[in-house]
């Protein structure tokens, strides 16, 4: 899709889930006993919720909201087997470097709060095979479905829709291989087998009429966690592996039903070792996509958009750009997020090719959400308000 008469607008994947969806969701995640039954209907509800409030807000490109994943790449253990134990993740750089900071962030989490692993994420412990019967994907689909047709009858034409689904690399450094693990002798033939495994769900997703975006934090954010004591080079070259594992697995499918989103983490904090987007898009490039998300609202990155004067998108290829910060209750004033879409536009040379988004999810795991729901929706309206203005500026 581009912008052919207005600048399009859409946003990076998980929205805000209820207090009960939540509470089950992270139950689940732990191994517990629920209500089965009780979480499909929460699911449903939230979902339903979701999309409406998606069309009714004015956004051009909607998804499910995520509702029905705990978080955004550890959903994959739903679907893959060969994953068990536990495994445990290393800090970020950020609070390694900033005690204090550490020391704040930790306070906005309660002590005694049931939440999603995030940090001490299970093992592959076994071979990873996708569920032959592809249950969860299938159930997810079917309902995503059903609420748009259902919410979207009243308007002329459908609306366009999108599925978010995690890339091999950010699997394989969230869900870590098992050093005991009999099938895979290192990260990479993993990774591999990862790429094998969730083409099954990338190809379902585009079968079915939905752009499919590839979640790929991995390729920014892992810079300053799992290869925190490597050089920039060696990480580079890590950068470069997924992104075959990328190319592997969407193999035959249209570059252009396929964007890709890449980020820094979207927690607030200094980012002062965070790679700088010039180095990385020679990389991000050799992604055979049709749509680069990356963000450029956040003030770490913010400058950084005119690096796409100096590094030209591919052809035919569209800049997703974050336009809205997703880690403060600041609420983006329209006038603002309508400057950053102007930039944007002027940095990519043809507004055409520009579809305005957010920096990152706003609910990326469950019970690690900061921004306020309320606030949430308030900043997509105003990403919609931007858009409106600078479509004015832009096509007249």
């Amino acid at each position: 899709m581009t912008s052919t008469s207005r600048i399009l607008t859409t946003h990076t994947g998980s929205l805000p889930r209820s207090q009960k969806l939540t509470d089950l969701l992270v139950a689940r995640d732990k191994g517990k006993d629920i209500d089965v039954e009780a979480l499909a209907a929460e699911v449903d509800r939230v979902r339903q919720e979701t999309v409406a409030k998606q069309l009714e807000t004015g956004l051009d490109i909607i998804n499910d909201g995520e509702v029905p994943r705990v978080g955004f790449s550890t959903y994959v253990q739903e679907r893959i087997g060969g994953f068990g134990g536990e495994g445990r993740r290393k800090p970020t750089l950020d609070t390694l470097k900033f005690p204090d900071y550490a020391a704040i962030q930790a306070k906005q989490i309660a002590v005694d709060a049931e939440v999603a692993r995030v940090w001490d994420t299970p093992l592959a412990q076994g071979e990873v095979v996708y569920d032959p019967e592809r249950r969860e994907l299938l159930a997810d689909l079917d309902g995503f479905e059903k609420a748009v047709a259902e919410h979207g009858a009243d308007r002329p034409t459908a609306p366009a829709t999108f599925v978010s689904a995690a890339t091999p690399g950010i699997v394989a450094e969230t869900l870590l291989l098992d050093p005991e693990n009999p099938h895979y002798a290192n990260n990479e033939e993993y990774t591999e087998a990862l790429a094998d495994q969730l083409a099954v769900e990338y190809r379902e997703i585009v079968a079915r009429g939905h752009i499919l975006q590839l979640d790929a934090p991995d390729l920014a954010m892992e810079r300053v966690i799992q290869y925190q004591d490597s050089s920039l080079d060696e990480f580079l070259a890590v950068v470069d592996s997924h992104i075959d594992a990328i190319n592997r697995a969407i193999e035959g499918l249209p570059a252009d039903r396929v964007r890709l989103h890449v980020c820094w983490g979207n927690w607030q904090g200094p980012h002062q070792d965070d790679v700088p987007v010039d180095v990385l898009l020679p990389h991000l490039y050799r992604a055979k996509v049709g749509g680069f998300s990356i963000p450029f609202a956040n003030p770490r990155h913010e400058h950084e958009i005119a690096a796409l004067k100096d590094h030209p998108l591919p052809d035919g290829a569209v800049l997703l750009p974050g336009v809205i910060d997703v880690t403060t209750n600041y609420l983006e004033h329209p006038k603002l997020v309508a400057k950053r879409i102007v930039e944007a536009a002027e940095a990519v040379g043809d507004p055409e090719r520009v579809i305005a988004g957010i920096d990152c999810g706003l609910a990326t795991f469950a019970s690690y959400e900061f921004v306020a729901t309320d606030v949430a929706w308030a900043k997509l309206r105003s990403l919609v308000e931007g858009a409106e203005i600078a479509s004015k500026q832009l096509f007249g």
